[in-house]
């Protein structure tokens, strides 16, 4: 019984990393890669543009930000679909993430890959921890998709892509 429950403390940041990667919203700086089965020529990997735009063949044009993975994917399969093949199979994958970044008291300030599941936390361990002068309860995040600045926050609290974390010095 033991190791069953072990089992599944285990997989299970797998499995709410895999649900949180099919609700990521894309949009600049996301690097993306696209595969048409049987299909070399329309399989390619691609860095969105300030805008979250991409050129693709047939297609022209394409507006990427602001739309989930299985969103894109549906939209080149019904562009390639009737005129250019007749059954498309197409897969969407984010390859690298946009950045998140972490200033203040820590080891190693920065931008960083971000990561499905990314918690305030781990941003703080991936960039190498607190210093000695730093404030655990003096944390600042900034959201990159409202521009809100929360203070105080909780080690346990999510970070998106492009999220602005800041941690204080303390005073003692």
């Amino acid at each position: 019984m033991h190791r069953f429950l072990l089992l599944i403390a285990l997989l299970l940041p797998f499995a709410s990393g895999a649900a949180t990667t099919e609700q990521y919203v894309l949009d600049d700086g996301d690097y993306i890669s696209i595969n048409v089965y049987g299909e070399e020529d329309l399989s390619m990997q691609i860095l969105l543009s300030t805008r979250g735009r991409f050129d693709y063949p047939y297609l022209g044009r394409l507006e990427a930000a602001g739309k989930s993975v299985s969103q894109l994917q549906r939209i080149i399969e019904s562009g390639l679909r009737g005129d250019y093949l007749i059954d498309p199979k197409v897969t969407v994958n984010v390859v690298k993430f946009r950045k998140f970044y972490v200033n203040g008291e820590v080891h190693h300030p920065g931008g960083y890959d971000y990561q499905p599941g990314l918690t305030i936390g781990k941003a703080i361990a991936i960039a190498g921890g607190f210093t000695d002068r730093a404030s655990r309860n003096d944390i600042q995040k900034t959201e990159a998709k409202n521009g809100t600045t929360q203070n105080n926050v909780g080690l346990s609290q999510a970070v998106g892509p492009g999220d602005i974390i800041v941690v204080d010095q303390s005073f003692f």
